[in-house]
């Protein structure tokens, strides 16, 4: 069930709630709790709030959420109110960034706002065609959904949206979980990527469906496996797969997924394409262990995980996953063979993962060269001052 914004004058008060803090906080877009010196009383819930600094300077507005840790999400400076224009012009130049950027025009699948690299905290919006599939990371955004639906849907010329807070989300605002839909929006709908051709399944994908954020990363490994043997580990839908086999002509591409409900999709998308995929449904170590056993190798694999580190105390455990999954492909590769090792875990640095291989590399008895080193594409931006939404590294090696 969604929430039902009044006014727009309740939705964007005028006068907002004022927020103390202890002290001026850093550029970073989240301000912790420990930082809050005096709550507004009259706001027991999340709310658009003015933050105030010990010697009376005015912040700027923001996303207030008692609930969260993270209390406040920075969305103005200074004394600009954050009103409907404001959110319409940070959606404009966020839609804009994407329209004139070279080589997105190749697809009709992207990211039209990336949370705190857009200056609106908490929010995320992927475009598939003429549908919106949007994520909400703070509970604040239920407030304002009507206004923001509607200028997202007049500025990109969409008709669906689907607005979803995850379980793990909502727990973490202290809200329930919420999910819902326009009426007409698709269950699932086609997107073109470079030519590839891919099914979107709205109603049970992870996150908002597809993963946009590997586009150039498909692309670029689908022309490195020419003549190959290809194995898509991990594979989800099938994207690097997919690409691959339509793209790059390998001599063969298997996909392995221990995700039944996201295999079917993948071997859709194989149909869609008209290509041959030998699809596995297991679990990935298992697989690759089983394999290492045996005496079938490959010349290229690409690695793209789960988030295995989602917080703090995940990230032991998740570190020797990320170790042993790129352990065990090494082992499978031949001599020369290319390795693309990728990790969505904002809390693992680009260096911890190059350790990660390195000693992998180490511990399997290989050579492992460093190529090159990539990230989610450009309509995914980063916020220098929040690092850790630079949350995708893929690192490309030539394992000898």
């Amino acid at each position: 069930m969604r929430s039902v914004s009044g006014p727009e004058k309740e939705v964007f008060p005028a006068n907002p709630p004022m927020v103390e803090l202890t002290t001026w906080p850093s550029p970073h877009p989240f301000v912790r709790k420990g930082l809050v010196a005096r709550r507004p009383e009259s706001l027991t819930g999340p709310g658009l709030v003015t933050m105030r600094a010990p010697d009376g300077g005015v912040v700027g507005d923001g996303i207030w959420n008692p609930r969260s840790d993270i209390a406040l999400r920075r969305l103005t400076s200074g004394d600009v109110r954050f009103d409907a224009a404001v959110l319409e012009q940070l959606i404009d130049q966020a839609v804009l960034l994407r329209e004139c950027w070279p080589g997105l025009d190749q697809s009709d699948a992207w990211r039209a706002v990336h949370a705190e690299a857009d200056g609106l905290s908490g929010l995320i919006v992927d475009r598939y065609g003429d549908v919106l599939s949007i994520q909400l990371h703070s509970a604040g955004w239920l407030a304002l959904i009507d206004p923001l639906l509607e200028i997202l849907h007049r500025r990109l010329g969409t008709a669906h949206h689907l607005v979803e807070m995850p379980e793990r989300i909502a727990r973490l605002e202290g809200v329930r979980p919420s999910s819902w839909k326009s009426d007409g929006c698709p269950k699932r709908l086609k997107i073109d990527e470079y030519g590839v051709r891919f099914h979107v399944d709205l109603e049970h994908g992870h996150k908002t469906g597809f993963f946009c954020d590997q586009r150039d990363n498909r692309h670029d490994f689908a022309g490195l496996v020419a003549g190959a043997d290809v194995a898509d580990v991990c594979c989800y839908t099938g994207g690097f797969a997919t690409t691959a086999r339509v793209l790059g002509e390998p001599a063969s591409v298997t996909a392995v997924d221990l995700d039944e409900q996201a295999l079917s999709v993948a071997r859709a998308n194989a149909k869609l394409n008209q290509v041959r995929i030998s699809f596995v449904h297991a679990d990935a170590f298992d697989w690759l262990r089983q394999l290492g056993a045996g005496e079938r190798r490959f010349d290229a694999i690409v690695l793209d995980p789960p988030k295995f580190i989602a917080t703090r105390s995940d990230e032991r455990l998740g570190r020797g996953k990320y170790h042993d999954l790129n352990r065990l492909a090494i082992g499978l590769l031949r001599p020369g063979g290319f390795l693309l090792s990728c990790s969505c875990s904002g809390l693992l640095p680009e260096s911890g993962l190059v350790e990660l291989v390195r000693t992998a590399a180490r511990k399997a008895g290989r050579n492992a060269r460093l190529l090159r080193t990539t990230g989610a594409a450009v309509d995914h931006p980063v916020h220098v001052e929040c690092p850790e939404s630079e949350y995708l590294k893929a690192l490309w090696l030539r394992i000898d």
